[in-house]
């Protein structure tokens, strides 16, 4: 699929859920908010919810792509793996950091090759972390340049969401996963 298209399929996949999706969010940012407040404890529970979240987004985006319903608690689903997916946060961070201590640049290039691991986790939640990581790495190759021109085709909606005080956030953070999934999905075979 060409950018467009990735881009436009994404824009059909969110109509109507964007609701939904916002309450998620709104769920998430209200745990986290929580959980800033709380010394300690809080910042240790926002260590562990925080990939657990993030593995929930990607399937609730994965669900959008195959055209299945979405609901509000769909936002906890990622906790039943929530060791896999700490894990998972914690080595890609190890590595990113690694390969970050040569120059930035390799860094940045690991950080596009390990992107798609949340997904390969959601998609397969049968794999240990490290499996996903390397399946991450094995889809990545030769893709993490179209990954980089895709996000780097989202500025325009970026500085809309600056200009809007984060407002526009509302629809470009739903239309950006979307279209992430919509990527890995074409890349994944």
């Amino acid at each position: 699929m060409t950018r467009v298209e990735l881009k436009n399929v994404a824009k059909e996949q969110i109509k109507g859920k964007i609701g939904i999706i916002f309450i998620m969010l709104l769920i998430v940012l209200a745990i986290g908010f929580a959980c800033a407040f709380i010394p300690i404890v809080g910042g240790i529970a926002s260590f562990i919810i925080t990939p657990a979240f993030g593995l929930s987004f990607c399937l609730i985006y994965l669900k959008l792509t195959k055209k299945e319903d979405i609901a509000v608690d769909d936002i906890f689903a990622g906790f039943y793996k929530t060791g896999k997916a700490l894990w998972l946060k914690i080595i890609i961070s190890f590595f990113t950091f690694l390969w970050s201590l040569l120059l930035v640049i390799p860094g940045i290039i690991k950080q596009f090759s390990y992107s798609m691991a949340f997904y390969v986790l959601a998609d397969n939640p049968e794999l240990t972390a490290r499996e996903a990581l390397a399946k991450s790495k094995e889809i990545m190759n030769g893709h993490k340049f179209d990954l980089f021109v895709l996000q780097l085709s989202f500025i325009g909606w970026y500085l809309l969401v600056g200009i809007t005080f984060g407002i526009a956030g509302i629809y470009v953070i739903p239309y950006v996963n979307a279209t992430t999934a919509n990527f890995y999905n074409s890349i994944k075979e």
